[in-house]
């Protein structure tokens, strides 16, 4: 083999090497991105990236409450119904299952479009003292305090 050709093959081995780590790359930043600021909610469709939000964010939605029937405390925050449309169409959502949950608590919950979509269920995020969300509601079964997902990180849709 002469030397031309070992340059050659070197520098394609080069620029496949460089090809793979570029396109890993731009396939993890698709998947999470870096630039996502601490305490973010990460919303997914079907595995890919679709948005994100903070708590803060959530304040230009309408508030709304209901009192639980274990403590009959007033759990007070934001629908997740109001929360996915920012980012989906109702048409997107239609037939789906919505898993919300949390990575730090190892605790999640799925629900289908039509029990979130649903007022009377108030399938809801309430503001921890934390300051973190929590997804509440009135659904049997997710109607009490042990249910409830706390330290909301992440929304698959799928």
């Amino acid at each position: 083999m002469s030397q031309r050709t070992r340059i050659l093959i070197a520098g394609l081995i080069i620029v496949a090497l460089v090809g793979v780590v570029l396109g890993v790359e731009l396939l993890r930043r698709q998947v999470a991105p870096e630039d996502l600021e601490p305490g973010s909610i990460q919303i997914y469709v079907k595995g890919r990236f679709v948005g994100a939000f903070l708590p803060t964010d959530l304040e230009q939605l309408t508030e709304v409450s209901f009192v639980d029937a274990e403590e009959g405390k007033t759990q007070q925050g934001w629908m997740l119904r109001d929360v996915l449309l920012l980012y989906l169409t109702p048409d997107a959502l239609r037939n789906t299952d919505i898993t919300v949950s949390s990575s730090s608590r190892g605790k999640s919950v799925t629900l289908s479009w039509t029990e979130v979509d649903t007022v009377e269920n108030m399938v809801m995020f309430d503001l921890s003292g934390r300051g973190t969300l929590k997804l509440v509601s009135r659904i049997p079964g997710f109607d009490i305090r042990d249910a409830w997902i706390q330290d909301v990180d992440r929304i698959d849709i799928k």
